[in-house]
């Protein structure tokens, strides 16, 4: 996690589209066909479970990659604009207030939306997981290699090869994982006209908010550099409640399930 010197570090699958609707699966309100199979309706409680599906509507486009052959998926079909449009007002669920930064004052809430929750914010480039040629303690002062969330093979997550964002640790402010958040959960990543899906990744300071892997700034078109790049601010951040890409290293679930997600989100905000 990107975190100023010295700082400490504190701590599915597509979605189905079937019949242009989402069936509540019998276990938490889990969204999964009805005729899933018994073992993707049994999910954890209060889950959204995606199913894997493939993948039809491909772009050239060079965003990340999980290393499966889908650099080429479309980021989904719903625009930034209509995104936006539903959080343009927040309505504030944190108790209080993070800083962007560690030399900044607290300016940015957690908002509350039907089905999700969301910030406006900067973003720093988290770096940490696995070492690759971009993420490593040579191009990161602050490299660390682990995540708070693995992979399906409990190997930690790439940030150079997948969008992923970093959510506060809990603390007084707010707590991620009482709002229905998770590791794996399916983030829309908006900035500069572009969606980018993503999941929760990794955690960071628990005063200290805006920030997200080296693979999802640089599929915004944001400078990925870990210690000089960035965006300063005018990046939205919406993660979708109870719902789990799986597994969380694919970004073809990430994608699918995004585009469902925001589709319900779209109807019911």
């Amino acid at each position: 996690m990107r975190m100023q010197a010295l700082a400490l570090a504190a701590a599915s699958g597509a979605a189905l589209l079937a019949a242009g609707s989402l069936t509540p699966a019998a276990s938490g309100g889990s969204l999964t066909p009805s005729a899933a199979p018994a073992a993707a309706r049994n999910a954890h409680p209060g889950t959204v479970r995606l199913a894997p599906v493939a993948h039809t509507a491909r772009l050239s486009h060079d965003g990340p990659s999980d290393g499966s052959g889908s650099a080429g998926i479309r980021e989904g079909s719903v625009s930034a604009a209509d995104l936006l449009a539903k959080v343009s007002s927040c309505s504030q669920i944190s108790n209080g207030k993070y800083r962007t930064d560690e030399e900044t004052s607290a300016t940015v809430p957690v908002c509350g939306a039907n089905g999700a929750v969301f910030w406006k914010a900067d973003m720093d480039i988290d770096c940490d997981g696995q070492v690759t040629t971009a993420c490593n303690e040579d191009t990161d002062p602050w490299f660390q290699d682990d995540t708070a969330f693995h992979t399906s093979g409990d190997k930690p997550l790439s940030a150079e090869k997948l969008p992923y964002v970093v959510v506060p640790s809990s603390s007084s402010i707010w707590n991620y994982s009482s709002a229905g958040i998770k590791g794996g959960g399916v983030v829309a990543v908006i900035y500069g006209g572009k969606v980018e899906y993503a999941v929760v990744g990794d955690t960071g300071p628990d005063k200290i908010i805006g920030e997200a892997s080296y693979a999802t700034a640089k599929a915004l078109g944001i400078d990925p550099d870990p210690e000089t790049g960035g965006a300063e601010s005018g990046v939205t951040y919406i993660l979708f409640k109870n719902s789990k890409a799986s597994p969380i290293e694919s970004h073809d679930a990430a994608v699918t399930a995004g585009d469902a997600l925001a589709k319900q989100f779209l109807q019911n905000n």
